[in-house]
């Protein structure tokens, strides 16, 4: 990937500064958590729980450094990239603890600096470590991720392929619009800016359909069109892939002219710098999924979610370097695929949501392992917000999940109103996992008449307090799991 990416001078630049984050590295040891995921995957509460629970003293029983009593205090410091946004803890943890409503989703890159004490397990290793560790968790958005595989693709690459997918039986019918806008189009013709315009328009509406709960589908590239910040209405943002290009070279003055050295633009100016400054300086990464939202929406969905964790892992520069090679160029060395809401089911399919994670990521883990990366997959809740219990129903006895559900919430015609606690039968993942990617099998959508899963999303939990009024950390499922993984061995 990097060959594509990145330039000479590009790479030049990645080892010079990677060079200058080693040399201070060797005074203040710190390592670069990357967190991403789809939106909505729990990016935002996943930064939030992990620093709260550290920052706490949470129950950590598979973090080994927190079992044993070796971690003196976990705190936040200054982050060391000032013109990064700072990742806005105490506001997200107040949303969560005392209003009880999930924080804003991330829409933009952030940092935040957790800095933790500790003493080694090894003599050895006493003598010579400082006991303590920096850990910058840098969080982004998982749709910029799916730009990145744009910069080793030509306008007519990028054209052929989103008007393959936009075909797709799923959904055929959201880009219908764009599509015959598009036919009407010759892309030979004198550029006009009113027909980029309209073109520009109608592919984003095309996108934003795609995202919405009824299809949940992942990858929508380009993905600032979905989130364009301080981009809305420029150049860069204004191009659609165009319909029969082929191979030709465009005509100077043409509208094919206009949208290739209009992509191309974005490709420079907006992709290549998120890849150099943030992708390459990374050294751990997590990447959420919310398988959930996908099952909801059918096979269609799983596939197209297959599709997107394939090309995000195939993004990173994933491996293990030399001591040499690593004074000039990062590698992310373990990588943790996680699904998240694991509360939304019972523990007794945890297994299977687990293995279903694992074929949306196998291609792109085995090529993570071929380079010597490290990768797990788990499933997970980073806060908890329901409790395990049964229910009778005639002579048989269901599991059940009991929880607030977030007001607007449907099942079985049923509309909650935010306040009710509520005990859910949410139904049983197939034991066979195919069964949730297979598209040519029967359409199990959440409007379909019967549909033989169904989740729905539950406010955060009410806090415990002890006698002494002090609140309790954050609960979760497998936190401490994900923590042992990402940054474990840095505290051995």
């Amino acid at each position: 990937m990097a060959s594509s990416q990145t330039t000479f001078t590009d790479e030049a630049r990645i080892a010079l500064d990677t060079l200058s984050g080693r040399a201070s590295g060797l005074f203040s040891p710190s390592m670069r958590l990357g967190v991403t995921g789809l939106s909505r995957a729990g990016k935002t509460v996943f930064i939030s729980a992990l620093v709260h629970n550290l920052i706490h003293g949470g129950r950590l029983p598979l973090f080994e450094a927190q079992k044993s009593g070796r971690i003196a205090r976990a705190f936040l410091e200054e982050q060391p990239d000032d013109a990064v946004p700072r990742f806005q803890y105490e506001d997200h943890i107040a949303a969560l603890v005392n209003d009880r409503v999930w924080p804003d989703s991330t829409r933009a890159i952030s940092e935040l600096r957790l800095t933790i004490e500790y003493e080694s397990a090894s003599g050895w290793s006493r003598m010579f470590s400082s006991g303590k560790l920096s850990v910058d968790i840098v969080d982004y958005p998982g749709e910029w991720l799916l730009d990145l595989p744009l910069l080793g693709k030509s306008f007519a690459d990028f054209s052929r392929e989103a008007i393959e997918m936009a075909a797709l039986p799923v959904r055929e019918d959201l880009s219908r619009a764009w599509r015959a806008i598009s036919a009407e189009i010759d892309p030979n013709a004198d550029a006009d800016e009113m027909t980029a315009r309209r073109l520009a328009e109608s592919f984003a509406a095309y996108l934003k359909a795609c995202k919405l709960d009824e299809r949940a589908l992942s990858t929508l590239p380009p993905g600032r069109f979905l989130m364009p910040g301080d981009l809305e209405g420029s150049p860069a943002l204004t191009f659609a892939p165009l319909a029969g290009l082929g191979d030709r070279r465009p005509r100077s003055g043409s509208l094919h002219a206009m949208m290739e050295r209009r992509y191309e633009a974005y490709k420079t100016h907006v992709v290549k710098p998120f890849f150099r400054e943030h992708i390459t300086r990374l050294d751990r990464q997590i990447v959420l999924i919310d398988a959930m939202q996908a099952l909801n929406a059918g096979p269609g969905a799983m596939a197209d979610l297959e599709r997107a964790v394939t090309e995000i892992l195939a993004c990173f520069r994933p491996g293990r370097g030399s001591f040499l090679t690593d004074l000039f160029s990062r590698r992310i060395d373990r990588i943790l695929v996680a699904a998240t809401k694991a509360d939304h089911l019972h523990h007794e399919s945890h297994d299977r949501l687990q293995a279903i994670v694992r074929r949306l990521a196998d291609r792109a883990v085995a090529r993570a392992n071929f380079t010597g990366a490290d990768v797990d997959v788990v499933a997970m809740a980073a806060v908890r917000a329901t409790r395990e219990g049964t229910v009778k129903q005639g002579r048989e006895t269901l599991p059940v999940i009991i929880g607030t559900p977030i007001a607007g919430e449907k099942i079985n015609g049923e509309t909650f109103d935010g306040k009710t606690e509520t005990a859910i039968f949410p139904g049983d993942l197939p034991e066979k996992i195919d069964a949730v990617f297979d598209v040519s099998g029967p359409d199990h959508r959440q409007d379909s008449a019967d549909p033989a899963i169904r989740f729905v999303r539950f406010r955060p939990p009410k806090l415990e307090r002890t006698a002494e009024g002090v609140t309790l950390s954050l609960p979760h499922i497998r936190l401490d799991r994900a923590l042992q993984f990402l940054i474990g061995d840095h505290l051995a």
